[in-house]
């Protein structure tokens, strides 16, 4: 979609200004790191097992498909990874953004990212209530947006 096609740039520009390392994933905090790279990875492998890659990039609304829900069913899918989080595409990105070490430059790109991910979710938000009425606030009750909070807490509590 146009919104990945403008990131580029950016992320262009970013690299370009690397610099040494402030922050690095080192010692004990390769663990950490390997974790959160581990995870990411995880998340966009059990994504993909749930969701239309042509919808997500906007290749299916370029051939004149409607651009519903990104579930490869159209329909509200709440099974496997998407019973932990709602967005876990989006969840993994910022993991793995932040599993490198950080210098200036990554440190500034990696937060405007991070902001920009999470504003973009709310707004795909409003989008599927409007689309989906009080089935998505439903499944917004019951399944945590990034982190599988509810899910976690569903386990702990009576």
């Amino acid at each position: 979609s146009i919104a990945m096609l403008t990131l580029i740039p950016v992320l262009w520009y970013a690299h370009s200004l690397r610099q040494d390392a402030i922050i690095r994933w080192e010692g004990v905090w390769l663990v950490p790191k390997y974790l959160l790279l581990a995870c990411g990875i995880l998340l966009v492998v059990a994504g993909g097992r749930h969701y239309s890659l042509g919808q997500f990039v906007g290749i299916s609304q370029l051939r004149g498909a409607s651009s519903g829900g990104l579930a490869t069913g159209g329909g509200i899918d709440s099974g496997g990874v998407l019973g932990l989080v709602r967005h876990p595409w989006y969840t993994a990105v910022v993991l793995l953004l932040w599993a490198g070490d950080l210098d200036m430059a990554a440190l500034v790109s990696n937060g405007v990212l991070t902001v920009y991910i999470v504003v973009g979710t709310l707004l795909e938000e409003r989008k599927l209530f409007h689309e989906y009425g009080d089935a998505y606030r439903d499944y917004q009750a019951r399944v945590s947006m990034f982190l599988p909070l509810k899910w976690i807490l569903s386990r702990i509590a009576p």
